[in-house]
Formats: structure tokens, sequence, C-alpha cells
């Protein structure tokens, strides 16, 4: 999939063409204060994931270290407080490098190989020096993706450890099996954030791993959460086993008749 983005010269006027496919060619008109709603949301809640995935990374880490105070820890403010604050911080920090880049001056070239507004993609089209919006860019990433990431880890080597501690070893598979679906999340989320951020600008992999964490790991996040559901995993077992069941019944039916 690939886009185009044109800004008018006089109107500031964004043109997006999306190839749907090879044959097929999808355009709209959007103005470039539209873009700039859409690029600020949606990295407003793409920095909100992190930090939601640093959250439910903080609440495993309680759960495993201190079972026993974690009902005392975890009460109703705390939680809707760490449910917030994700969003709060998202909102902020995409806010600086938006004001930067919605200052520049467009004046062409006017088109960019993306399938939708992004600071960097929108800041190539600057004729004036996207130096500072560039630099306010690149921090918020660090607090955006790599700050909690970094926190993340230090929760998880915390659970490593305290992991280890435990003698039995139907503890152990316990205590693992708590974070094994946020652990797959977050290896994947950061994973193909931290790629595109670390690659060099105008790099033909960003749209496919962009693709990967706005698109794919979305899909695929409520089959890995929901796998650990007792309920979930025996209606599963149920469905293979009526499939199994199935033609052994009708064949047995038929024979009597």
């Amino acid at each position: 999939m690939a886009c185009q983005v044109e800004v008018g010269l006089k109107e500031h006027h964004f043109h997006m063409k999306q190839l749907i496919s090879r044959e097929t060619l999808f355009m709209s008109y959007f103005a470039f204060s539209d873009c700039k709603n859409c690029l600020y949301a949606f990295d407003s809640f793409g920095v909100a994931e992190c930090y939601l995935l640093l959250v439910m990374a903080f609440d495993r880490d309680l759960a495993i270290s201190s079972p026993l105070h974690y009902s005392g820890i975890m009460n109703r403010a705390l939680c809707i407080e760490l449910a917030a604050s994700p969003w709060v911080i998202g909102c902020v920090i995409v806010a600086i490098p938006t004001i930067f880049t919605a200052k520049l001056e467009f004046c062409g070239p006017n088109e960019i190989d993306h399938f939708f507004c992004d600071l960097a993609p929108v800041q190539d089209l600057a004729c004036s020096d996207p130096f500072v919006s560039g630099l306010a860019t690149t921090s918020s990433a660090i607090f955006a993706s790599m700050l909690p990431f970094l926190i993340i880890v230090g929760f998880y080597l915390h659970i490593i450890v305290t992991i280890l501690k435990i003698k039995s070893t139907i503890g152990k598979k316990k205590a693992f099996s708590i974070c094994s679906s946020h652990l797959i999340v977050t290896c994947l989320f950061f994973g193909s954030v931290i790629f595109v951020f670390g690659k060099p600008k105008g790099s033909q992999q960003d749209k496919f791993f962009a693709l990967v964490y706005t698109v794919i790991i979305p899909l695929v996040n409520p089959f890995i959460y929901t796998l650990r559901n007792k309920d979930v995993k025996a209606a599963l077992r149920k469905s293979k086993l009526l499939r199994v069941l199935g033609p052994i019944k009708i064949s047995h039916i038929q024979q009597y008749h």
C-alpha cells in the first residue's frame, strides 16, 4: 500500500492518493488543518499505547513481586490515575512537535510516499528549515517510546529475578503465564516502533513496519490477550472436540440404519 500527499501552493490543501492495489486508486482532498489534526490524534494514541503497556508492566510486576499487598495498593483511585495518565501524557508529548510542524511553510516539493499523515513525512514537505521541528520530534520520540520501553525492561528484569526466587515449578509457570501475553505484545509493538525510528529517513521498510504497529498488532492484540482466558480455551477445546466427534457420531448413526 502506498500513498502520496500533495500540499497546495496557495490554498494549503493536501491531496492524498491511496493505492489500494495496482489497478485501483483512491483519491481524496483535505486541508492542512485536517492533516495536522490527523497526525496529532494518531501520534497521541500511539504514545498512549506505549504508556499503557508501561502501566500493564507495572501491574504485572506488582502482582508477581507483592501478591499479598496487590489489592491494597491497586485501589480504585490508583487504577483511575494509571488508566488516565497515558492519555494525558500522549496528548502533551505530541502537542510540542505538532505545534512546531504547523508553523512550517509549505510550498513544494509536495509529495510523500506514505499511507497516512505523520510528523516526519509532513516535515519533509516544508520549504522552511525543519531543524527545530525535527529536533522536537526526535526529543518527543525519546520520551514517547524509548523511555517507557526502558522502564518496561526494568520491570521485567525485576519480574525475572522474582520468578527465579520461586521454588516450585508450578509457581514459576503461573507467574510466567501472567506476563506472557503482555510480553508478546510489547516485543511486537516496541520492536516495530524502534526499528522505524532507528532507521534513516526514507527507508523503504518504514511503511511496512508502520503498517505493523498501526494495523497488524492492534488486530492480533485481542487474540493474544484472550488466549489466557479459561473460557476461551474451553471453547476452543470444545470446538476441536466437536469437529472430531461430529463425523464419528454421524457414521455411528448410519451403521444402525
